[in-house]
């Protein structure tokens, strides 16, 4: 008899200390390093070295060179566009941003089952979300600040608002404003943990289907498995846009934060 096939679509998302669980604390918080932490490091590395095979800086660049400037520029015009000439110093920052959610909802995708490894989707987290979202948020509130001292402010407050509607608007648009960070981490977050948890649903149709036998299997298994595919390629595809949605907003915020309005 077949045995019943026993898919949890949540247990992806399962964060589990992988040492350190019994004695790392601080002030009562288990600290123990995690599956995510994990992943979180070679996300790091693989930026890392990406980076740095890339600023060999030949004369004839080579693909590894290219593939670096490629996206250097990218993000550069990125922030020419949405920030203007004051935009060229976060280059950096945005670039890192941009990489390393790119390489982290990659690694998510990665088909290292076959292999007795289980990658972590730790953008599926919104607790680390929230911490780029807060972060780029934190940098947003830091320069605008910096460079407009109280004037800042006034970003609360369209150019032409009648004096009577001001209090409202200031209102509406100060709330508008605390709720970026939320919804900026919040859509990464939904769309990395929606597109995995749909490849689990559809796996335990195809493995219910085969167990089930080959008619069922005809009937729903395969056709799941066909479905399986494309939203394989899908979710890559959502992998870099929401990495680009990431660095997009990001530089929309810093214009606000820049040039105000």
């Amino acid at each position: 008899m077949a045995a019943e096939a026993k898919v949890d679509p949540m247990h992806q998302f399962a964060i589990e200390p992988l040492f350190g669980s019994g004695n790392w604390a601080i002030a009562g918080h288990n600290v123990a390093f995690t599956n995510s932490a994990l992943w979180m490091a070679i996300a790091t590395l693989a930026l890392v070295v990406f980076v740095g095979g890339g600023l060999k800086r030949e004369t004839v660049p080579g693909r590894w060179q290219m593939a670096v400037e490629s996206f250097t520029g990218f993000i550069d015009n990125m922030l020419a566009t949405n920030v203007g000439p004051a935009g060229k110093k976060y280059v950096p920052y945005i670039f890192s941003l941009f990489m390393f959610i790119l390489f982290a909802n990659f690694l998510g995708l990665m088909p290292l089952g076959v292999f007795g490894v289980h990658p972590f989707t730790f953008t599926s987290h919104f607790s680390a979300t929230g911490v780029l979202s807060v972060l780029s948020f934190s940098i947003v509130l830091i320069v605008g600040f910096a460079k407009h001292k109280l004037h800042f402010f006034s970003l609360f407050v369209p150019h032409g608002t009648p004096a009577a509607m001001a209090p409202a608007i200031f209102v509406v648009e100060l709330i508008s404003f605390l709720v970026r960070p939320f919804s900026l981490g919040l859509r990464l977050f939904v769309a990395m943990m929606a597109g995995h948890v749909l490849l689990e649903v559809l796996s335990s149709f195809v493995i219910s289907g085969g167990n089930a036998g080959p008619i069922l299997f005809a009937v729903a298994g395969l056709p799941s498995f066909v479905l399986m595919v494309g939203i394989c390629a899908l979710e890559m595809l959502v992998c870099g846009i929401q990495a680009y949605v990431f660095a997009l907003l990001t530089c929309v915020y810093l214009n606000d934060a820049e040039n105000l309005h």
